[in-house]
């Protein structure tokens, strides 16, 4: 049984025969149930990093269970050139959910942003300009890379697709600045996650859509993280008010299946023929009818009033260890997406909690990552913010330089307190 490998036999065989494209932790997870995870020795954890966004259900939960089970019996493939019913009616949730026009299904982020691109040029030719934001993160294929904000991600893969502009977030006066009449599109993740959880104010969406329409520019919205309740909206645009002329969603939208998608607007509409884009695998039927089910489970279970709440609660307790530790320079976030900024290395304290229980993810060096599954009880939020703050006090390694948190640096940069 695969299931009774041993760490160390696992841990060798793919030393033997995996590329090397991971720096994986030495923690082997055999099983999970709701929001707790068990590793091959029986040890049990808080899931608080959700398969980095992907299980909002949580382990083993019985609507997809059931789901899966019950399409086993069907088709598990069927070719994107004929029929089946799923990915009409998926598409037609997230269609009508999100008040766009259209859907494109795919396999992953990376592809919806990829297709976001060419759907992008397509709709305006001859423009090849794009506009993204530093520290942002849309993928590692080479359109995607382009656009990723973060030199590091880059830099090995150079050459890469010409026109991209990066700006800071948060920052208007750069985006005005930035976005000409040979823009192509704007792309912006509502609320950054590999950036360290950054969100983009009201006002800052709100520019950008009045920028892209005087410029002609299409604004795509990047919710793959973000999206599908995360914030406490089903979208995360939907608490500007601002809406953007494309989506890309992905990591639950499959149940934890490969599944991504891009929903268009009016701006691209009757632009995208036949041959111009195309997936074998993507709009599988076993993967869309997950989605339905996620979707199911969100709406009547009512997990986005639960993720609100929550999401307010845990807020302000991370505000009041804040006050408590000198080490957390920063917390920011909404919903079930909250970043610890800290005056030292993440991977480190990180490690540390998940020797006491707690899977945590980072973002940059020293940002601890929560994305945690909606259906996260209560207690699991307490006990790891008396985890946590017993982990800073044990900690005793070197403060990184003391430097404004990310969101208030950005703030200051766009306010000229401080130049860039």
């Amino acid at each position: 049984m695969l299931h009774d490998e041993s760490p160390d036999a696992v841990e060798a065989r793919e030393r033997n025969f995996i590329l090397g494209t991971y720096a994986r932790t030495s923690f082997h997870p055999r099983s999970g149930k709701g929001a707790r995870l068990t590793d091959a020795d029986g040890n049990e954890y808080w899931d608080l990093l959700g398969g980095i966004a992907v299980n909002v259900l949580g382990h083993q939960h019985p609507r997809l269970v059931k789901t899966l089970r019950g399409e086993s019996k069907s088709l598990f493939h069927v070719s994107n050139l004929f029929y089946h019913p799923a990915q009409g009616i998926l598409g037609e949730r997230l269609v009508r959910a999100s008040g766009l026009l259209r859907a494109f299904f795919c396999n992953s982020g990376t592809e919806a942003n990829e297709a976001a691109l060419k759907f992008a040029r397509l709709a305006n030719p001859g423009r090849s300009g794009l506009v993204a934001l530093e520290e942002s993160f849309h993928g590692r294929t080479f359109g995607a890379l382009s656009l990723t904000g973060h030199a590091a991600y880059r830099t090995p893969f150079e050459p890469l697709v010409p026109g991209v502009t990066f700006v800071a977030p948060n920052d208007i006066a750069a985006l005005e600045a930035a976005v000409t009449d040979k823009t192509n599109a704007i792309v912006l993740e509502p609320v950054m996650g590999e950036g360290g959880i950054i969100p983009l104010t009201h006002e800052y969406l709100a520019a950008a859509r009045r920028i892209a329409d005087r410029t002609g520019s299409i604004l795509i919205f990047d919710e793959i993280q973000c999206g599908l309740g995360r914030t406490g909206t089903l979208f995360a645009f939907q608490q500007s008010g601002v809406v953007p002329d494309i989506i890309t969603l992905a990591k639950p939208l499959g149940g934890g299946l490969p599944l991504g998608a891009v929903l268009t607007g009016e701006a691209i509409e009757g632009v995208v023929k036949p041959g111009h884009h195309g997936t074998t695998f993507g709009g599988n039927p076993i993967a869309c009818r997950l989605g339905c089910a996620v979707l199911d489970e969100i709406e009547q279970s009512a997990l986005l009033a639960r993720v609100n709440e929550i999401g307010e609660w845990f807020g302000g307790e991370l505000q009041k260890l804040r006050t408590r530790m000198p080490s957390i320079v920063e917390v920011r976030g909404r919903g079930m997406m909250w970043g610890i900024e800290l005056d030292r290395p993440a991977k480190e304290i990180a490690t540390a909690l998940m020797a006491k229980g707690f899977v945590v993810g980072t973002a940059r060096d020293n940002v601890i990552r929560l994305l945690p599954p909606y259906i996260t009880p209560k207690k699991a939020f307490v006990d790891f913010v008396a985890v946590l703050e017993e982990v800073l006090v044990e900690d005793s390694g070197p403060p990184l330089s003391r430097q404004p948190g990310a969101a208030v640096l950005h703030t200051q940069i766009a306010q000229g307190a401080i130049s860039k």
